[in-house]
């Protein structure tokens, strides 16, 4: 039962981490139309800046400096760049993109090398948030930290399994169901949300009240940029900052946008959840598969990078539009 409840809670953290990183494409296109192909380099340089400024500030500051730093970088991409193809079509659009996640590799690779750094959290953070004890007498039962030794001890008679769940990954989910809050709030609630909406169907009303569409637009991509650098900083320290993490998650982020339903962010939501319980039921339950006549055999978890591709095609064919609405839905 322990080993089935940390599998969900792992690939629950993991699903947040993906929320929270397409949540920020799923804004741009939804607001604005926009394919963001360097969507996960502005995630990649969020996890690199965080890293940079926590070596000198520390690690709280750095989660609330980044995010802002990079936001700001995607507004200025937004003003003098974007804004210029915008009205040019959705391929110049993407390909200013594209080529933007290149030059931010190698800008990535010339200041910090092409090796990972060691980012890692706070001491706060490291250890266990609370440690699952399964014995098999009293059942199974939940302690908050590092369960005491004594009781983790098994004898010949008595099976005794302990498993800790990560504070780090604890906190990635506080602060990913915050953000959707927060985003959700902005959106529904919020006076700049109501107008951040009528810019996308009637721009030229919103204008004629006297509010700028173009500042609102760059906004809005500066926002997105923030959540990818905040999924940066906090993914970057759970797991692995170096200069692959773009090309690692940026693919997945894609699938989440298909599967949820582009410019959706509850289907964003939902679709990031079933990924990362997909792959992390995939990885715990490494189970052989059969051959099928292709030789030798593979397990499970060999597939499980595989999976969310399949995913999204098994959704392109069966229901193109994705789990929950279409593009211009949002919230």
């Amino acid at each position: 039962m322990e080993f089935f409840l940390i599998a969900t809670l792992n690939g629950v953290s993991y699903g947040l981490l993906l929320f929270l990183l397409s949540a920020g494409l799923t804004l741009i296109f939804s607001m604005m139309g926009v394919l963001h192909f360097a969507h996960a380099s502005f995630y990649m340089l969020g996890a690199y800046v965080g890293y940079s400024l926590s070596q000198s500030l520390g690690f709280w500051p750095a989660l609330l400096l980044a995010p802002l730093l990079v936001g700001a970088l995607g507004a200025l991409f937004e003003r003098a760049v974007l804004r210029r193809v915008h009205p040019l079509g959705h391929v110049p659009e993407m390909l200013v993109t594209f080529g933007l996640s290149y030059v931010l590799l190698e800008v990535v690779q010339l200041i910090w090398g092409r090796s990972a750094v060691a980012f890692t959290v706070p001491p706060a953070l490291q250890g266990p948030a609370f440690t699952l004890i399964d014995h098999a007498t009293l059942g199974l039962q939940a302690v908050w930290g590092a369960a005491p030794a004594d009781a983790c001890q098994a004898s010949e008679v008595v099976r005794v399994v302990c498993t800790p769940f990560p504070a780090s990954r604890a906190f990635m989910m506080v602060v990913s169901l915050a953000m959707l809050g927060l985003l959700w709030a902005l959106l529904k609630r919020s006076r700049i949300g109501l107008v951040i909406q009528a810019a996308i169907t009637h721009p030229r009303a919103v204008e004629a009240l006297g509010h700028n569409v173009p500042r609102i637009f760059m906004l809005v991509f500066g926002i997105g940029s923030a959540l990818a650098g905040l999924a940066g900083v906090i993914g970057g320290s759970t797991y692995l900052t170096d200069p692959a993490m773009a090309a690692t998650m940026g693919p997945i982020v894609f699938v989440v946008l298909v599967v949820g339903g582009v410019g959706s962010l509850s289907g964003a939501f939902v679709a990031s959840l079933l990924i990362g319980l997909l792959q992390t039921y995939a990885v715990s339950w490494n189970v052989p598969l059969p051959a099928f006549g292709l030789g030798s055999r593979m397990t499970l978890a060999q597939w499980a990078p595989v999976l969310p591709y399949v995913l999204m095609l098994a959704m392109l064919m069966l229901r193109p539009t994705g789990l929950l609405g279409r593009r211009g839905e949002g919230l």
